[in-house]
């Protein structure tokens, strides 16, 4: 902190340009040698001394393009994640509300009722959501994988939801009632407006968990419902050369949280964005 309010202006750059390459040796030199690593030429291999590859071939993509099951377990994996995303707004909103601007005698016992599900090993929970989701039919469907993961999932809504309701001025809410406005017209006209920040970085954080969410959909819908993780992990397990499969199998994964938050960037408006993570 004394650095950055430091009057001199190389010393500020220095300290930048330091911060910028480590972030950038701490997320893109892994991405780059994961994408190295999938365009090894499988007949050359990628071995020591050598820095980079003496040959790249797409082979292994093409092998995990060639995969019939693809295409179903992406479109599977987005229509579960926007149902996961829907779901955990609708019954997130009014849970955070209720925690953020009502006066609730046992809140702080609240809130950990609600943050539960993060504390349990994810293992235990979805071995017992299966047990359960097993007796009452919800097993090996879609429904049942939507449930499961929205469990898991709406903590963290909550969370960021909580928090920005808690930054919006009460004296803004007043003002709209004292001009006339009916309960209902100030939580659409007024609240949910202000609430748009953390509504976005709500269903953002929500979309990316669920599509990246393995463990409760492997256990809930397995063998019916095949999401793209339980794809790639079959795809994956069957393979001898590690390295290759597995750098094939990360970028897969990673790209969608990627695509999706460029769009993000490039659609919404920046200050969304910050003020909608900023408060979470």
């Amino acid at each position: 902190m004394f650095l950055w309010f430091t009057k001199s202006r190389a010393l500020r750059r220095l300290v930048g340009g330091l911060a910028a390459l480590a972030a950038l040796l701490v997320f893109g030199l892994p991405i780059l040698v994961a994408v190295l690593w999938s365009l090894v030429n499988p007949k050359t291999g990628w071995f020591p001394p050598d820095v980079v590859p003496q040959s790249l071939s797409g082979a292994n993509w093409q092998a995990l393009f060639a995969v019939p099951e693809l295409s179903h377990a992406f479109a599977m994996s987005f229509s579960i994640a926007a149902l996961v995303t829907l779901l955990s707004l609708v019954l997130g909103l009014p849970s955070a509300y209720a925690i953020a601007r009502r006066s609730l005698r046992h809140r702080r016992l609240i809130e950990l009722i609600v943050l539960m599900p993060l504390m349990m090993p994810s293992i235990v929970l979805a071995t017992g959501l299966g047990a359960v989701f097993m007796r009452i039919h919800l097993a090996q469907t879609v429904l049942g994988v939507v449930l499961a993961q929205a469990i898991v999932i709406m903590p963290f809504t909550i969370r960021v939801l909580t928090a920005t309701l808690a930054g919006i001025p009460q004296d803004v809410l007043d003002a709209a009632r004292n001009l006339g406005a009916s309960p209902t017209r100030v939580a659409w006209k007024v609240l949910l407006p202000l609430a748009t920040p953390g509504l976005f970085a709500a269903a953002l954080l929500a979309f990316i968990a669920s599509l990246e969410e393995f463990i409760l959909s492997f256990v809930v819908g397995m063998p019916a419902v095949q999401t793209l993780p339980m794809l790639l992990w079959a795809y994956l397990g069957g393979r001898s050369v590690i390295q290759t499969y597995a750098a094939v199998v990360a970028l897969t994964l990673l790209a969608p949280t990627l695509i999706i938050l460029f769009l993000a960037e490039r659609l919404l408006k920046q200050e969304h964005l910050a003020a909608g993570f900023g408060k979470a």
